[in-house]
């Protein structure tokens, strides 16, 4: 059973940068694909950045395209989101998930099985 904890949210100031972290065991994350989730209050979550499980193919929403990169240290079966230039409507509670057997790449949600618990990202001046 794959596990995914996710770390890296906290407090950060409009412009600035945070980098999340989520760590996978159980097994092995390459065969999956993995994908950044938000949710802020009153609002459905939402596919921020995904990443296919062999191909390199990667999506992005639009709201954080050019902003936001996903990527991949396999060495530590960890998955990155890196973000930058962070604005107020970025606040959320952001998801690692991951799933396997997708033949294509997809954001949605609903595809994804497995899911970290979350960490609070807050941007705010």
């Amino acid at each position: 059973q794959l596990q995914l904890v996710e770390s890296g949210g906290g407090l950060v100031q409009p412009g600035g940068s945070l980098r999340l972290s989520c760590a996978a065991s159980g097994s092995n994350l390459d065969y999956h694909a993995i994908g950044w989730f938000r949710q802020a209050p009153g609002k459905e979550r939402e596919g921020v950045s995904c990443a296919g499980a062999s191909d390199g193919s990667t999506f992005y929403a639009d709201s954080v395209k050019g902003r936001f990169t996903i990527f991949r240290d396999n060495a530590k079966s960890t998955v990155y989101l890196q973000m930058a230039s962070l604005k107020p409507e970025d606040t959320a509670v952001y998801y690692c998930a991951a799933v396997n057997g997708l033949a294509h790449l997809s954001c949605s949600s609903r595809w994804y099985g497995y899911w970290g618990q979350g960490t609070q990202v807050t941007v705010s001046s």
